[in-house]
Protein backbone atom coordinates (compact mmCIF):
# COMPACT_ATOMS: atom_id res chain seq x y z
CA UNK A 1 0.00 0.00 0.00
CA UNK A 2 0.94 3.50 -0.24
CA UNK A 3 3.03 4.82 3.14
CA UNK A 4 1.23 7.30 4.68
CA UNK A 5 1.51 9.82 7.52
CA UNK A 6 -0.63 8.60 10.40
CA UNK A 7 -1.59 10.56 13.80
CA UNK A 8 -1.64 8.02 16.91
CA UNK A 9 -4.32 9.42 19.37
CA UNK A 10 -4.42 7.17 22.00
CA UNK A 11 -5.63 6.93 25.78
CA UNK A 12 -2.61 4.59 27.13
CA UNK A 13 0.50 2.92 26.29
CA UNK A 14 2.37 0.30 27.17
CA UNK A 15 5.39 1.17 29.66
CA UNK A 16 3.63 4.31 30.62
CA UNK A 17 0.83 2.69 31.97
CA UNK A 18 0.33 -1.09 33.26
CA UNK A 19 -0.29 -3.52 30.53
CA UNK A 20 -4.09 -4.05 28.92
CA UNK A 21 -5.33 -4.41 25.66
CA UNK A 22 -5.34 -0.71 25.47
CA UNK A 23 -1.99 0.63 25.95
CA UNK A 24 -0.10 -2.84 24.43
CA UNK A 25 -2.22 -1.75 21.23
CA UNK A 26 -1.32 1.79 21.91
CA UNK A 27 2.44 0.83 21.96
CA UNK A 28 2.18 -2.26 19.26
CA UNK A 29 0.27 -0.64 16.38
CA UNK A 30 2.34 2.51 16.12
CA UNK A 31 5.37 0.07 16.37
CA UNK A 32 3.91 -1.96 13.23
CA UNK A 33 3.61 1.07 11.35
CA UNK A 34 6.51 2.48 11.75
CA UNK A 35 8.13 -0.65 10.66
CA UNK A 36 6.15 -0.73 7.33
CA UNK A 37 7.70 2.30 6.82
CA UNK A 38 4.85 4.34 7.32
CA UNK A 39 5.07 8.02 8.60
CA UNK A 40 3.61 7.98 12.30
CA UNK A 41 3.36 10.16 15.16
CA UNK A 42 2.19 9.62 18.60
CA UNK A 43 0.20 11.38 21.31
CA UNK A 44 -1.30 10.33 24.94
CA UNK A 45 -2.16 12.03 28.12
CA UNK A 46 0.96 12.69 30.47
CA UNK A 47 -0.90 11.06 33.61
CA UNK A 48 -0.09 11.75 37.00
CA UNK A 49 0.95 8.19 37.59
CA UNK A 50 3.78 8.03 35.16
CA UNK A 51 6.95 7.96 36.59
CA UNK A 52 8.74 11.27 34.27
CA UNK A 53 12.29 10.16 35.12
CA UNK A 54 11.97 6.44 34.55
CA UNK A 55 10.42 7.25 31.22
CA UNK A 56 12.83 10.24 30.54
CA UNK A 57 10.06 12.64 29.84
CA UNK A 58 11.47 15.56 28.77
CA UNK A 59 9.42 19.08 27.66
CA UNK A 60 9.44 20.13 24.02
CA UNK A 61 9.72 24.08 24.76
CA UNK A 62 8.72 24.72 21.39
CA UNK A 63 5.99 23.31 20.95
CA UNK A 64 4.37 24.30 24.92
CA UNK A 65 3.09 27.53 26.03
CA UNK A 66 -0.60 27.54 24.28
CA UNK A 67 -3.25 28.37 26.24
CA UNK A 68 -6.38 26.44 25.40
CA UNK A 69 -10.04 28.09 26.97
CA UNK A 70 -12.25 25.95 28.32
CA UNK A 71 -15.50 26.77 29.61
CA UNK A 72 -14.45 30.21 29.82
CA UNK A 73 -10.91 29.47 31.54
CA UNK A 74 -7.73 29.44 30.34
CA UNK A 75 -5.28 26.30 30.98
CA UNK A 76 -1.98 26.00 29.93
CA UNK A 77 -0.76 23.38 27.55
CA UNK A 78 2.75 21.76 28.06
CA UNK A 79 4.29 19.33 25.71
CA UNK A 80 6.77 16.18 26.69
CA UNK A 81 8.58 13.48 24.91
CA UNK A 82 10.11 10.32 25.44
CA UNK A 83 11.43 7.34 23.17
CA UNK A 84 9.84 3.89 24.25
CA UNK A 85 13.35 2.28 23.75
CA UNK A 86 12.14 -1.69 23.08
CA UNK A 87 10.76 0.00 19.53
CA UNK A 88 12.01 2.94 19.00
CA UNK A 89 8.56 4.95 18.72
CA UNK A 90 8.79 8.56 20.41
CA UNK A 91 5.73 9.57 22.15
CA UNK A 92 4.27 12.98 23.17
CA UNK A 93 2.40 13.88 26.13
CA UNK A 94 -0.33 16.46 26.73
CA UNK A 95 0.30 17.57 30.10
CA UNK A 96 -1.26 20.71 32.36
CA UNK A 97 -1.65 20.98 36.16
CA UNK A 98 -5.21 20.97 36.76
CA UNK A 99 -6.08 17.93 34.29
CA UNK A 100 -2.87 15.98 33.73
CA UNK A 101 -0.05 15.92 36.00
CA UNK A 102 -1.28 15.94 39.88
CA UNK A 103 -3.92 13.43 38.99
CA UNK A 104 -4.46 9.83 38.47
CA UNK A 105 -5.60 8.45 35.21
CA UNK A 106 -9.65 7.73 35.11
CA UNK A 107 -10.82 7.62 38.96
CA UNK A 108 -8.88 9.09 42.10
CA UNK A 109 -7.02 7.64 45.09
CA UNK A 110 -10.36 6.72 46.32
CA UNK A 111 -11.82 5.12 43.17
CA UNK A 112 -14.17 8.14 42.56
CA UNK A 113 -14.86 9.47 39.04
CA UNK A 114 -12.56 13.08 38.45
CA UNK A 115 -16.22 15.17 37.58
CA UNK A 116 -14.36 17.18 35.06
CA UNK A 117 -13.34 13.44 32.97
CA UNK A 118 -15.30 15.31 29.59
CA UNK A 119 -13.28 18.34 30.08
CA UNK A 120 -9.95 16.47 30.41
CA UNK A 121 -11.15 14.81 27.23
CA UNK A 122 -11.80 18.12 25.57
CA UNK A 123 -8.14 19.63 26.39
CA UNK A 124 -6.72 16.59 25.61
CA UNK A 125 -8.42 16.48 22.16
CA UNK A 126 -7.67 20.04 21.03
CA UNK A 127 -3.73 20.14 23.07
CA UNK A 128 -2.82 17.31 20.30
CA UNK A 129 -4.43 18.69 16.98
CA UNK A 130 -2.83 22.60 17.98
CA UNK A 131 0.27 20.87 18.47
CA UNK A 132 0.36 19.06 15.18
CA UNK A 133 -0.57 22.26 13.71
CA UNK A 134 2.38 23.67 15.26
CA UNK A 135 4.23 21.15 13.77
CA UNK A 136 2.95 21.71 10.11
CA UNK A 137 2.83 18.31 9.71
CA UNK A 138 -0.09 17.02 7.69
CA UNK A 139 -1.73 13.29 8.22
CA UNK A 140 -3.17 11.29 6.07
CA UNK A 141 -4.95 8.95 8.83
CA UNK A 142 -5.49 9.88 12.72
CA UNK A 143 -6.25 6.64 14.33
CA UNK A 144 -8.02 7.91 17.58
CA UNK A 145 -7.98 4.71 20.58
CA UNK A 146 -9.69 4.74 24.00
CA UNK A 147 -11.94 7.43 25.01
CA UNK A 148 -10.10 9.74 25.58
CA UNK A 149 -9.55 10.59 22.36
CA UNK A 150 -13.44 10.68 21.30
CA UNK A 151 -14.00 14.16 20.95
CA UNK A 152 -11.22 14.39 17.77
CA UNK A 153 -13.41 12.95 15.37
CA UNK A 154 -15.73 15.58 16.14
CA UNK A 155 -13.22 18.31 16.26
CA UNK A 156 -11.67 17.19 12.64
CA UNK A 157 -14.77 16.93 10.95
CA UNK A 158 -16.13 20.42 12.34
CA UNK A 159 -13.90 22.88 14.47
CA UNK A 160 -10.28 22.07 12.55
CA UNK A 161 -12.22 21.09 8.73
CA UNK A 162 -10.60 23.78 7.28
CA UNK A 163 -7.21 23.59 8.75
CA UNK A 164 -4.12 22.56 6.12
CA UNK A 165 -3.37 20.03 8.06
CA UNK A 166 -6.25 18.65 8.56
CA UNK A 167 -8.52 19.41 5.23
CA UNK A 168 -8.21 16.14 3.76
CA UNK A 169 -7.16 13.71 6.85
CA UNK A 170 -9.63 11.04 7.32
CA UNK A 171 -10.51 9.29 10.79
CA UNK A 172 -10.21 5.90 12.50
CA UNK A 173 -11.82 5.23 15.94
CA UNK A 174 -10.68 2.07 17.43
CA UNK A 175 -13.91 0.50 19.83
CA UNK A 176 -12.15 -1.33 23.16
CA UNK A 177 -14.43 -3.56 26.11
CA UNK A 178 -13.00 -1.04 28.53
CA UNK A 179 -15.66 1.34 29.32
CA UNK A 180 -16.26 4.00 31.50
CA UNK A 181 -18.60 3.42 33.51
CA UNK A 182 -19.38 6.97 34.99
CA UNK A 183 -20.75 10.20 32.84
CA UNK A 184 -18.42 13.55 31.91
CA UNK A 185 -20.72 16.01 33.52
CA UNK A 186 -23.50 18.13 32.78
CA UNK A 187 -21.27 20.84 31.39
CA UNK A 188 -19.80 18.73 28.30
CA UNK A 189 -21.77 20.11 25.88
CA UNK A 190 -21.05 23.36 26.84
CA UNK A 191 -17.10 22.77 27.10
CA UNK A 192 -17.16 21.08 23.56
CA UNK A 193 -18.21 24.42 21.82
CA UNK A 194 -15.14 25.90 19.87
CA UNK A 195 -15.11 27.15 16.33
CA UNK A 196 -17.86 25.17 14.10
CA UNK A 197 -18.17 22.89 16.24
CA UNK A 198 -20.58 24.18 18.07
CA UNK A 199 -22.73 22.63 20.94
CA UNK A 200 -26.08 22.63 19.14
CA UNK A 201 -24.93 19.86 17.23
CA UNK A 202 -24.77 17.22 19.82
CA UNK A 203 -28.28 17.69 20.29
CA UNK A 204 -28.54 14.31 19.76
CA UNK A 205 -27.15 12.99 22.58
CA UNK A 206 -27.88 12.50 26.44
CA UNK A 207 -27.24 15.96 28.20
CA UNK A 208 -25.10 14.03 30.83
CA UNK A 209 -22.97 12.50 28.22
CA UNK A 210 -21.78 8.90 29.07
CA UNK A 211 -19.75 6.52 27.53
CA UNK A 212 -22.17 5.46 24.99
CA UNK A 213 -22.75 9.36 23.88
CA UNK A 214 -18.92 9.67 23.47
CA UNK A 215 -18.53 5.91 20.92
CA UNK A 216 -21.49 7.43 19.11
CA UNK A 217 -20.45 10.76 18.44
CA UNK A 218 -16.69 9.34 17.74
CA UNK A 219 -18.74 6.80 15.00
CA UNK A 220 -20.54 9.31 13.89
CA UNK A 221 -17.72 11.67 12.92
CA UNK A 222 -15.19 8.75 11.82
CA UNK A 223 -14.62 7.27 8.61
CA UNK A 224 -13.81 4.39 9.82
CA UNK A 225 -14.40 2.06 12.74
CA UNK A 226 -12.41 -1.21 14.25
CA UNK A 227 -12.97 -3.47 16.49
CA UNK A 228 -9.72 -3.80 18.64
CA UNK A 229 -10.66 -6.15 21.44
CA UNK A 230 -12.94 -8.85 22.06
CA UNK A 231 -16.77 -8.30 23.22
CA UNK A 232 -16.80 -4.98 22.23
CA UNK A 233 -20.04 -3.20 23.14
CA UNK A 234 -23.11 -4.57 21.28
CA UNK A 235 -24.55 -1.15 21.17
CA UNK A 236 -21.96 0.22 19.60
CA UNK A 237 -21.43 -2.18 17.13
CA UNK A 238 -24.90 -2.15 15.93
CA UNK A 239 -24.82 2.15 16.02
CA UNK A 240 -22.05 1.65 13.65
CA UNK A 241 -23.71 -0.76 11.36
CA UNK A 242 -26.66 1.51 10.92
CA UNK A 243 -25.10 4.66 10.38
CA UNK A 244 -23.16 2.46 7.48
CA UNK A 245 -19.59 3.21 9.16
CA UNK A 246 -16.79 1.22 7.65
CA UNK A 247 -16.23 -1.52 10.08
CA UNK A 248 -12.73 -4.00 10.60
CA UNK A 249 -13.58 -6.62 12.92
CA UNK A 250 -11.45 -8.08 15.46
CA UNK A 251 -7.78 -9.28 14.27
CA UNK A 252 -6.06 -10.46 17.23
CA UNK A 253 -2.20 -10.37 17.42
CA UNK A 254 -1.88 -10.43 13.37
CA UNK A 255 -3.20 -7.00 13.43
CA UNK A 256 -0.67 -5.64 10.44
CA UNK A 257 -1.98 -6.66 7.07
CA UNK A 258 -5.57 -5.90 7.63
CA UNK A 259 -4.95 -2.64 9.27
CA UNK A 260 -2.94 -1.37 6.07
CA UNK A 261 -5.47 -2.73 4.16
CA UNK A 262 -8.36 -0.53 6.18
CA UNK A 263 -6.41 2.71 6.42
CA UNK A 264 -6.15 2.26 2.09
CA UNK A 265 -9.66 1.58 2.01
CA UNK A 266 -10.56 4.56 4.36
CA UNK A 267 -7.54 6.81 2.70
CA UNK A 268 -6.75 5.46 -0.99
CA UNK A 269 -3.91 6.76 -2.73
CA UNK A 270 -5.19 9.58 -5.05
Amino acid sequence: MAKKKILFINQEISPYVPDNAMSVMGRELPRTMQDRNHEIRTFMPKWGNINERRGQLHEVIRLSGINLIIDDTDHPLVIKVASIPSCRVQVYFIDNDDYFSNRQMTVDENGLDYPDNGERAIFFARGVLETVKKQCWVPDIIHCQGWMSGVVPFYIKTAYKDEPSFANTKVVTSLFNKEFQGDFGTNFKQCVDFRDAKSELLAPYNDEFTFQDLGKLAIDYSDGVILADKDVSKTLQKYAKDKNIPTLGFQGEEFGDAYEAFYDQISPEL
